[in-house]
């Protein structure tokens, strides 16, 4: 076998250099591109979560509220218990730093520096060489990482003799603090000091956000937090966590993304295995006396079968060697010039270096390797079941599968069958798996698909030789078309599917903002930072405006109503994100403020309506005309009866991926005595300069704040500018699909070529035929583009009804079980017709420069080998 490789394979490679590339290519660039992705985000993963280890510690317990504070008794109660070892209190929240005139998020965290070192070490301030030993619990000081320190332009470490300041604010003003040091936690910016002095500071006295705790040995951690629970006085809003919870939490935030990014990546590697059988295919149809002689010589069909599976092999070891170190270059460089963030915005201020994994590079090597043996595997059963004195007589052929319509339907059926089958671990598996059968089923059904179409379309042109020529041929072989065009079928049957997905979020999205933004300007009160998809504490947690702001925007010339909205961040489970809760004006009725999925039902007497999103019914199983009993020990006060929830209807809400809860603001006043809002909508008055206003809104918060208007605690932002920069985070989110495309479409087209080189190359005599029948050099190419453009044409079709079919999956059936949220399908004709067009152009163009060479030949030579 040894020999027959460095012999009669190697001749194959060297002859057709440029053939077997484009199959290794194919490989190379599906491992890379899929190995790059999963290097980059467990990189950004294991960096993000060690950062919320090093912050939060390794406590035995940690005792957090449902949403925003608790009051600090809770610790001394705590304290005191006889099972626990030791108490750390915690007071976190999000706050702005002021770096020149530019004012940037920053997290503060006040700790106890005489609890914290068992607990939370990589929180321990360590004082610089300008301060005091015991800086750490002195007020008016403060300890950045590293950070903060980049960020706010500090030098890494401060210069002898130096004293650093910085500014910090959250709701109130700002407040001047000397650095005194750092802490070795890493992540995004970070700010810690004495517990004492942030309460006081940041006006939260007797607030606390968590209490770690370190139980006493053989304490039973389910009996203690029960005894806890049904203890007398023991506040009903407040929460048990493993340590293991925020790490879960990390993971879960960005799993779906990670997964679908990752599956996409794999979209060329699938590509690739029906260009490898392509080319394998196409070389053993070429080499199909040789294997015969082979054959009679003593090569038995069993070494035939396992000599084009090595080739196979070879082919994908090169591809994935390749791949993986490209892949490789690929996570340096973007970990480098992007960070850790994709576009989906999960690890946004996360600087991660490179983790390499021989675990990951071994799957994924291992992938491009059984891509190529899968796509040997028919080329090599065709070589072996070859008929050896027939094919050495030039009237053999590889058999033809009759039954591969019936393969094609049974496929078909079971991905319809896996489409309809729930996610596994909120991972749309079997939805893949679905779309897999659908791809394989549908290019097995080429040959019956080529025969459907060109039988009914050859009558047409009877009468004309060149095009009767190319459309016979596409009948005859329609095994071998069904092979040559199976890559840029794959190939664009997932381009069109990801160009109606991309296209239906896109519209979705736009139709969700016309609802959800109605007024003309927003104003955001913007004591803190904003999260995104990182499951950080929202800025309206901390940032409020009061009652009488809003009533003065409200009376500012120009203004002719305003609508006013709070937000909480509630921790209905451990495990999961926080979800957010939303307190707005329903008086229109909800079905105007809010994009329903369905009718808005009447709630019962006694009971407070809210409205769900759709990730609520899924993670949490808040389902329309049921009670949601986890929202009301959240909104318990001390001294009432809990108020009952009634899911009255469900919306869309693609900002908020793990849920979000809108209720009426005044049932939120009523229940919770809060009267302060985070943001207020303005519509203005038809004529009203927008830029007025803005002066006007920015001005009066000046006053307010008693600062000068360029650095007022308010964001204003108008309709426009939001909707602007909500659609260029959703186009950034799906830069790399649009990348993916542009890579499936090229390894498509490399098939195209391959193929048709192939076979101008094996039709030598055929054209020399032709010549001597008077066929001129123009017309002989006429006849090979002509069979570009019906090979193509049909692989265009095909592609387009399966590309179709698989968008229905992922819109349907992926994009709910990934993110739990639906859309509407939407199919952007113009650009698949396009697209299709386009392939159909290059796969004749090149068919056509394939055909120069073969059609250039000396007609004597071509058929000389028959005298």
């Amino acid at each position: 076998m040894r020999a027959l490789l460095t012999t009669f394979s190697w001749q194959e490679l060297r002859h057709h250099p440029w053939r077997n590339a484009a199959a290794v290519l194919a490989v190379m660039l599906g491992v890379a591109l899929a190995f790059s992705v999963q290097l980059i985000n467990a990189s950004a993963l294991d960096e993000f979560s060690s950062a919320v280890r090093s912050v939060n510690g390794q406590p035995d317990l940690e005792v957090r509220a449902v949403q925003g504070s608790f009051d600090e008794a809770v610790f001394a109660r705590l304290a005191q218990h006889p099972q626990v070892a030791l108490a750390s209190p915690v007071l976190e929240f999000q706050g702005l730093a002021l770096a020149g005139e530019r004012q940037l998020p920053m997290r503060v965290i006040g700790i106890d520096a005489l609890a914290l070192p068992t607990i939370a070490p990589a929180l321990m301030p360590q004082p610089g060489k300008n301060a005091t030993r015991f800086a750490m619990l002195a007020p008016g000081h403060v300890f950045l990482n590293t950070a903060a320190r980049n960020v706010l332009g500090l030098p890494a470490e401060a210069a002898q003799g130096r004293v650093e300041t910085i500014q910090l604010r959250s709701g109130g003003a700002w407040q001047r603090l000397e650095v005194a040091g750092h802490v070795a936690a890493g992540g995004a910016a970070l700010a810690v000091l004495d517990i004492a002095a942030a309460q006081d500071l940041f006006d939260k006295l007797g607030q606390l956000s968590r209490i770690d705790l370190r139980l006493a040995p053989g304490t039973d951690r389910a009996a203690f937090i029960a005894s806890l629970q049904r203890s007398p006085g023991w506040p009903a809003g407040l929460q048990f966590a493993e340590p293991g919870d925020a790490a879960e939490r990390v993971s879960n935030l960005s799993r779906a993304y990670r997964v679908n990014l990752t599956v996409l990546a794999l979209v060329a590697l699938f590509t690739g295995a029906f260009l490898v059988f392509s080319v394998l295919a196409l070389s053993v149809a070429k080499r199909a006396q040789q294997f015969a002689l082979l054959g009679v010589l003593g090569l038995t069909p069993r070494e035939r079968l396992r000599l084009v599976l090595i080739e196979s092999l070879v082919l994908g070891l090169i591809g994935s060697g390749a791949g993986l170190a490209l892949g490789t270059a690929l996570a340096a460089f973007a970990l480098r010039v992007l960070g850790g963030d994709l576009g989906g915005g999960y690890f946004e201020g996360v600087a991660p270096t490179l983790h390499w994994s021989t675990g990951s590079a071994l799957l994924y090597g291992g992938l491009g390797v059984l891509a190529a043996l899968v796509g040997g595997w028919w080329p090599a059963r065709a070589a072996q079941a070859l008929p050896e004195a027939q094919t050495l007589k030039g009237l053999g052929a590889a058999p033809v599968q009759g039954h591969s319509h019936w393969l094609a339907l049974g496929l078909i059926a079971a991905s319809a069958a896996l489409a309809n089958m729930p996610a596994v671990g909120g991972i749309p598996i079997a939805a893949y798996l679905s779309v897999g059968c659908l791809l394989v089923g549908g290019i097995t059904a080429l040959p019956w698909l080529i025969a459907l179409l060109y039988d009914r379309v050859a009558p047409v042109f009877a009468q004309r030789v060149l095009p009767m020529l190319a459309i016979e041929r596409a009948r005859r072989m329609r095994g071998t078309a069904a092979v040559a065009v199976s890559g840029v079928v794959a190939s664009l049957s997932l381009a069109v599917a990801l160009t109606v997905m991309v296209a239906s979020f896109r519209d979705s999205v736009t139709h969700w903002l016309d609802v959800v933004l109605p007024a003309d300007l927003y104003v955001r009160a913007t004591s803190s930072g904003r999260s995104g998809n990182s499951g950080t504490q929202s800025s309206s947690d901390t940032a409020t405006f009061a009652p009488a702001f809003v009533q003065a925007l409200a009376r500012l010339p120009g203004v002719e109503r305003v609508g006013t909205l709070r937000t909480r961040s509630l921790q209905l489970d451990p495990a999961q994100p926080a979800v957010t809760l939303i307190a707005r004006s329903l008086e229109g009725g909800a079905s105007q403020a809010l994009p329903l999925v369905g009718p808005a039902l009447p709630v019962p007497a006694g009971q407070v309506g809210i409205y769900v999103s759709e990730p609520m019914v899924e993670l949490y199983g808040a389902k329309p005309g049921s009670l949601f009993a986890p929202l009301s020990p959240a909104l318990a006060t001390a001294g009432s009866d809990p108020a009952a929830f009634f899911v009255a209807g469900v919306w869309r809400d693609y900002a908020r991926q793990f849920g979000a809860i809108t209720m009426d603001a005044r049932d939120f006043e009523r229940l919770t005595g809060e009267r302060n809002v985070s943001d207020v909508s303005l519509w203005l008055a038809p004529g009203t300069s927008e830029g007025a206003v803005q002066a006007a809104v920015r001005e009066l918060a000046a006053r307010r704040d008693g600062s000068d208007s360029t650095t007022t605690n308010v964001e204003i932002s108008s309709v426009g500018q939001i909707r602007a920069t909500s659609l260029r985070i959703f186009d950034r989110s799906f830069a790399v699909t649009y990348w993916l495309q542009a890579v499936a479409i090229a390894i498509g087209l490399f098939g195209i070529a391959a193929s048709f080189s192939a076979q101008v190359l094996a039709r030598r005599k055929e054209f020399g035929l032709l010549a001597h029948l008077g066929f001129t050099r123009r017309q002989v190419l006429a006849v090979v583009a002509g069979e570009g453009a019906a090979w193509t044409a049909i692989g265009a079709v095909a592609g387009l009804l399966l590309g179709l079919a698989v968008s229905v999956v992922l819109v349907k059936v992926v994009n709910p079980q990934s993110f739990h949220w639906t859309m509407d399908l939407l199919v952007p004709w113009g650009r698949l017709l396009v697209l299709c067009a386009a392939v159909v152009a290059a796969g004749t163009v090149t068919a056509w420069l394939a055909g120069r060479s073969a059609a250039g030949r000396d007609v004597v030579l071509a058929v000389k080998e028959d005298w």
